[in-house]
């Protein structure tokens, strides 16, 4: 079990942002120099990804501009002599194989997974959620990676949260294997109290087989009257192997306004070009407060 491809799901219409993402994809909002994206495809190149589909809708196209080659602007720079901006550049284009696919009616999330079938065929697969950045020393992805193709299962990643937001996620039942990796025997998406299995949570990130195309193929609709990935979920792993990793990382919610500036700073903190100088500038505003 080998996995080499990738799924991110980037249809949303960002309604959590507006009104920045009136005419602005939420995915290319800049964090700090970089758009929110280009992070969630360095960290599946990092994991060893290969070949990227990016599930997205008709307003989205400055995605497909953004991981391409820009002659006239590559052009420029190196007349310009400004050889780490064409470096920069270069790079996000270089990244991996990026392909495009739209998914033409909002209809949840297990809709925009089930529009990879083509590209994903019989291989297993990760799952990258766009509005997911994570800050790992190892790849988040590559943790569930290793997990996955060791067991030779689905993975799914989870962080213990508050039992009092806990509603707000999707409640992994879950079963110790070893340490950080855990049996999945059950899930249900934003669960009332009396459903919750227990306090981890799927945050994020998953590896699939193809396996999960099957369920989702005759899936109703479910939470919200849409096709809820987590219900894929639920009847994949009673069919299949399902396993759990309490991944290493912080994550940030980047689909709303607060998630997004407190990643900002902590980006900005650790940029070598605005890190000493944001430090200095918090600690003068602190002083004001």
């Amino acid at each position: 079990m080998k996995v080499r491809k990738a799924v991110i799901p980037a249809a949303g219409l960002g309604t959590r942002m507006l009104p920045a993402t009136k005419t602005v994809p939420k995915e290319m909002l800049p964090l700090v120099d970089k758009p929110a994206i280009q992070y969630i495809i360095e960290e599946a190149a990092a994991a060893g990804i290969e070949d990227i589909l990016v599930v997205t809708n008709r307003a989205k196209s400055a995605m497909d501009d953004y991981f391409d080659y820009y002659p006239e602007l590559e052009t420029r720079l190196l007349q310009s002599g400004k050889d780490r901006e064409l470096h920069e550049v270069r790079r996000a284009a270089d990244l991996a194989n990026i392909f495009y696919v739209r998914q033409k009616e909002t209809k949840g999330l297990g809709h925009a997974i089930w529009r990879a079938k083509r590209f994903v065929g019989d291989e297993p697969f990760a799952v990258l959620l766009g509005d997911d950045i994570m800050r790992s020393q190892k790849p988040v992805i590559g943790q569930l990676i290793e997990a996955a193709e060791r067991y030779e299962a689905s993975a799914v990643g989870v962080q213990q949260v508050a039992l009092d937001v806990i509603s707000k996620y999707c409640s992994v039942k879950v079963k110790a294997l070893e340490d950080r990796v855990f049996d999945v025997s059950d899930l249900v998406e934003k669960p009332r109290p009396e459903q919750v299995f227990s306090n981890y949570a799927i945050l994020g990130r998953y590896v699939l087989t193809p396996g999960i195309f099957d369920v989702l193929e005759i899936l109703k609709p479910g939470y919200g009257g849409e096709i809820q990935l987590t219900d894929g979920l639920s009847g994949l792993c009673k069919r299949e192997k399902m396993v759990a990793v309490d991944f290493e990382g912080k994550r940030y919610d980047t689909g709303n306004l607060k998630g997004f500036l407190e990643a900002t700073i902590d980006f900005a903190m650790d940029h070598p070009e605005t890190g000493a100088w944001l430090k200095r500038f918090l600690k003068e505003k602190a002083h004001t407060l």
